[in-house]
């Protein structure tokens, strides 16, 4: 069951703004709050509420808990923050396995052009105090996948809805 699909408009837009949020601030501080992850693990549960008894949300279920087992050993070796795993896999729980299968290609696809453009952007010569205030802009910083995230799970709905 893709739930930003068959909720309520207000619950898709909720969804929408927190990975916005978790978006800005992994830009803005390499780091994403346990409280955006929870809200939309809240809000997909209020989703599944308001749907009422559905067979097919094991899904839902099982891609959650697959992208938190595969995410889970990649935080351990340094490979992914921690933040990014918890973002991952609390959007995984908005989508049933074939819309998991989409969104899950367009952040892989985003995190390339992310990566990318983070890369140039460290190229250039930025002052001390913008090198401080983001910490993106650092030599040998981290990148921040829940931009790729947020915009492959919001890309993933745009087309799903068009």
């Amino acid at each position: 069951m893709n739930l930003a699909m068959t909720s309520a408009p207000w619950l898709a837009a909720l969804f929408a703004i927190l990975l916005i949020l978790a978006a800005l601030e992994d830009l803005w501080r390499l780091k994403i709050s346990n409280w955006i992850c929870g809200a939309i693990i809240v809000a997909a549960f209020v989703a599944v509420i308001l749907a009422g008894p559905v067979a097919q949300l094991w899904q839902n279920v099982a891609v959650f808990a697959g992208l938190l087992a595969v995410g889970t050993p990649l935080f351990a070796y340094g490979k992914m923050g921690g933040g990014d795993v918890k973002l991952f896999a609390a959007t995984g729980l908005w989508f049933d396995l074939a819309g998991a299968g989409r969104m899950i290609v367009a952040v892989m696809i985003a995190g390339g052009f992310v990566a990318m453009f983070v890369l140039m952007l460290r190229v250039i010569k930025w002052s001390q105090e913008a090198r401080e205030n983001f910490a993106i802009l650092r030599p040998r910083g981290g990148i921040p996948y829940g931009v790729a995230i947020a915009v492959g799970a919001l890309g993933t709905l745009a087309v799903g809805r068009g």
